[in-house]
């Protein structure tokens, strides 16, 4: 991978050798000829290849095969014309818990992944992962992209099954997660845990890196996993691209949105003829998809809603699946989603599902082959909203193939009039096969209906939060796999409102691995003024007084004993108490003691 030089602030893990290359697979051909063995199996006989690609923010609306009349996305609309097309697939209406979900073919509720920030988008280690069950199966698995899952062991990419790591941390590019120098050119990615500057546009990196990747895995079954961070805010974007559309008479913002999605169409079509050209076109299966509702509505092919929110133009998404060798082009309009995408490809590649994996989602692959369509009686459950934890009746969807129950209110709660909650909001009832845009609520006329969806969402929230209810995934310290490690903004968890700015206040919730003695280290910037620095963790107390221009502060000889505990890192500025942006955590001597501080 094209990388070089390391970042200040970096983590380190172990990466992973790759996979033989066209010359290996060449020289073992030329063996087999020469000695009278076996050629390798032809590629039609071998697993199928997976790519799949998803984007951040791109809704139902945002392709030109679904009626835009301004976006351009030929490569896509070719895809679509040669793919098998899920016309109601259906996701979370936010980022991570879309993710979670097409990672474990379960609900995100089950995997702790409850929103897409301040801690609450950190997955469950013990969670099995696609990647990491087709890896036991002989795959190499790459990743390029967005993980936001968790940013430190044993929750990253590389902890979870993905053998090539090339991702940003947190949520997006620039966030408070990522190194702050980093931004949508250039970025300072995480290569196998390792902190490197990229040279390029983040969209084009990714697409390179996961080409290489492909060819130089051609040889062996792959899954190499392509989740963008564009078209997301800040919707930074080469200048050409932003400019054809501005010529186009769109307004700032839509043109950068839609040169976002042009520069990922141009990225779809090297993947395309890359794949063409090495050959593998025929047994690889090709996915594109989103991951949740559009944040523009300037086209929104009839749908209600946007990103953020329960209605379909937040949750319904395309999804276009080619692999020329099985499936024929076609539409498919059942419903089916997220959740459904890990039994499909594990069915696809001929592999069971891992020991004791219970998922919620279904293979589709009967329904793709045409052999049937939506199984009958089938109901889907989407909730996401602002919180540590679900609350019920909260913004949620029960969606059957003719029939929606929805309680759209709200995602967060700050927009609400004052003395309002989502409880005084009614739930609504739509019709889809007659209402497709949600504009007629037909609840009072259907009480029975009513009655039975939100009983079934009753029992499904209830059993999904029975799985492991919502205590927070530990971050781990004092481990071999990664240290130091990189507390950031991204994963805390809240002591006031939720927040991620220098005013707001959080602490983390981290296992210590090892027992010893540490080294903390509070990273900041150069401050206002002068102050001091507090540390909490287990019985320590500790505190530094800084001038005004301090950009870090240490505390050395930390001693810790294993086990879960909470780490606070302050800053007293005056009246002022603020948050530290990084806190870097180091083992320097394992060794038992109880914990003290001073």
């Amino acid at each position: 991978m094209s990388a070089t030089t390391d970042s200040p602030i970096a983590s380190t893990g172990g990466g992973h050798p790759r996979g033989p290359g066209r010359r290996s697979g060449l020289l073992l051909l030329l063996c087999c000829l020469w000695f009278g063995c076996s050629p390798p199996p032809a590629q039609e006989s071998r697993r199928p290849n997976i790519v799949l690609v998803i984007t951040d923010d791109q809704g139902w609306a945002q392709l030109g095969s679904h009626g835009d009349d301004v976006l351009r996305t030929p490569h896509l609309d070719r895809l679509a014309a040669q793919s098998m097309e899920l016309t109601r697939f259906y996701v979370s209406p936010v980022c991570a818990p879309t993710r979670a979900s097409l990672m474990t073919g379960r609900y995100n509720y089950r995997t702790g992944v409850v929103d897409t920030y301040v801690g609450r988008a950190m997955m469950h280690a013990d969670e099995v992962t696609l990647a990491e069950t087709l890896s036991a199966a002989g795959y190499r698995t790459g990743i390029f992209g967005k993980w936001h899952l968790g940013d430190n062991y044993p929750l990253r990419a590389m902890d979870q099954g993905f053998q090539e790591s090339v991702v940003h941390k947190g949520g997006g590019i620039g966030q408070p997660s990522d190194p702050p120098e980093t931004s949508y050119f250039d970025p300072i990615l995480q290569h196998n845990g390792e902190a490197k500057p990229y040279p390029g546009y983040c969209t084009d990196i990714f697409f390179r890196e996961a080409l290489e990747f492909i060819e130089q895995n051609r040889e062996s079954p792959f899954f190499a996993y392509i989740p963008t961070n564009a078209p997301h805010s800040p919707y930074d974007v080469p200048e050409s691209y932003r400019q054809s559309y501005l010529e186009a008479g769109l307004e700032d913002k839509d043109a950068r949105i839609y040169g976002m999605i042009s520069n990922i169409d141009d990225n779809v079509g090297r993947l395309m003829e890359g794949l063409d050209r090495l050959e593998l076109e025929e047994n690889t299966i090709l996915i594109f998809m989103t991951d949740n509702g559009a944040t523009t509505q300037r086209y929104t092919a009839g749908l209600r809603g946007l990103k953020g929110t329960v209605y379909d133009g937040g949750i319904r998404v395309p999804f276009l699946l080619r692999w020329p060798g099985r499936l024929k082009p076609g539409a498919d309009d059942g419903i089916a989603a997220h959740i459904d995408l890990m039994p499909t490809l594990l069915e696809a590649a001929g592999i069971a599902a891992p020991d004791g994996a219970v998922f919620d989602g279904v293979s589709l692959m009967s329904r793709l082959d045409g052999n049937n369509g939506a199984p009958a009686g089938r109901t889907l459950f989407i909730q996401s909203h602002r919180g540590n934890e679900p609350q019920p009746l909260r913004h949620f969807a029960a969606i059957e193939q003719r029939y929606k129950l929805v309680q759209p209110v709200a995602f967060a709660t700050r927009g609400l009039p004052p003395g309002e909650t989502f409880q005084d909001y009614p739930l609504e009832l739509y019709d889809l096969e007659a209402d497709p845009g949600e504009r007629q609520d037909i609840s009072d006329g259907h009480p029975q209906v009513v009655a039975r969806l939100r009983s079934a969402y009753a029992d499904w929230l209830q059993d999904v939060s029975s799985t492991r209810g919502y205590a927070p995934p530990r971050i781990a310290v004092g481990t071999v796999h990664e240290d130091p490690v990189i507390l950031t903004r991204q994963d805390w968890r809240m002591v006031g409102p939720d927040g991620w700015r220098d005013t707001d206040l959080g602490f983390w919730e981290i296992q210590v691995h090892t027992a010893g003695t540490y080294r903390i280290r509070f990273l900041f910037g150069p401050a206002s003024a002068g102050g001091k620095a507090e540390l909490r963790i287990q019985q320590v107390r500790k505190t530094r007084t800084f001038v005004p221009g301090t950009a870090e502060v240490m505390f050395d000889q930390v001693r810790l004993d294993e086990g879960d505990t909470r780490l606070e890192a302050v800053l007293q500025m005056g009246s002022n108490r603020v948050g530290v942006r990084y806190v870097e955590v180091s083992l320097i001597q394992p060794g038992s003691g109880t914990s003290e501080g001073r």
